[in-house]
């Protein structure tokens, strides 16, 4: 074979074969790249979680992003608080003495943007991990799965309280300017603030457990919305077939699988509230069973994320 076979092909089969017969092995090379080491100090896991925190919240409003990401939140946000300050506008002009609208009820009204808003911004805060597969990253770092869920669950729910707290304070602020009698628009500014607490507890939860089953933004998107819209449209229609049956009171029960409702509701009994055509509870125990039943919800939700994001 060795005459047919090139010579330095042929010495480097017979080093190979000495070598292996006596036992030598190459040793390994450790090659420079060029990275530099990092001696600082490590800040560990409380910073990590709080970056992660304050990096979703700025990316719920569009901050540190693109121009056309920051269209969507910033356009929700101006017209959750262009209302607010048409409001006081006309009260000062009338000179009516008192807002033409409670707090607690202008969430109501503006429920839709709210939607929308948590309809929107949800699937950025976890699809983008899940379709780029950075989840995995941030796990290779001191923070666990439940340190993730928290730091955006608090994130999402600092980002909505601010766009339905905000609007309410422009018309606290108003009723000031207006010399609006202080204790009670102070006591009614504290309901809606309850109100914007509830509303930002309940939709983050149900909002990032629908956004975490799918790394497509779309789908996130449209499965919100459906969630939102489709519990409404059910629950009005309960409402309108109970109450025609003259029974008013038990028609309140159907706000029981209405999310926006379910919060209107549930502030409505809390702080003794005038009922409304939709709004209100079928009786104390009622008012309970909502108040129990957005605390379970949300709480249900929190864990079911934990879950979700330790099998990644």
């Amino acid at each position: 074979m060795s005459d047919s076979m090139p010579a330095s092909v042929s010495g480097s089969v017979s080093g190979s074969v000495s070598d292996s017969l006596s036992g030598s092995v190459s040793a390994d090379v450790i090659h420079d790249i060029g990275y530099r080491h990092y001696d600082g100090p490590r800040l560990g896991r409380r910073y990590a979680v709080r970056s992660l925190y304050t990096l979703t919240l700025r990316g719920s409003f569009g901050l540190g992003r693109s121009l056309k990401s920051k269209i969507l939140p910033m356009g929700l946000m101006a017209l959750m608080c262009v209302p607010a300050l048409i409001i006081v506008a006309v009260a000062v002009y009338l000179k009516s003495g008192k807002l033409p609208l409670e707090y607690e009820r202008y969430l109501t009204i503006m429920g839709f943007v709210v939607a929308v808003f948590i309809a929107a911004q949800a699937p950025v805060a976890l699809s983008r991990d899940l379709r780029f597969m950075t989840v995995p990253l941030y796990f290779s770092r001191p923070i666990t799965a439940a340190d993730y869920v928290r730091a955006k669950f608090a994130a999402m729910f600092t980002a909505m309280f601010v766009l339905t707290g905000l609007p309410l304070l422009i018309m606290w602020i108003g009723s000031l300017l207006a010399s609006m009698g202080f204790v009670y628009n102070l006591e009614h500014f504290g309901y809606g603030l309850a109100a914007a607490a509830l509303y930002s507890l309940l939709y983050s939860a149900l909002g990032l457990l629908i956004a975490s089953s799918t790394p497509r933004r779309g789908f996130g998107v449209a499965g919100i919305i459906m969630l939102l819209l489709i519990s409404a449209a059910v629950a009005a229609v309960i409402y309108a077939v109970v109450n025609r049956q003259d029974q008013s009171s038990a028609a309140y029960w159907a706000n029981a699988i209405n999310p926006g409702g379910l919060v209107d509701s549930a502030v409505t009994w809390m702080f003794s509230l005038p009922t409304t055509s939709d709004i209100g509870v079928p009786s104390d125990f009622g008012g309970f069973v909502f108040l129990t039943e957005i605390a379970a919800l949300s709480a249900a939700a929190y864990g079911l994320l934990v879950r979700r994001y330790r099998k990644i």
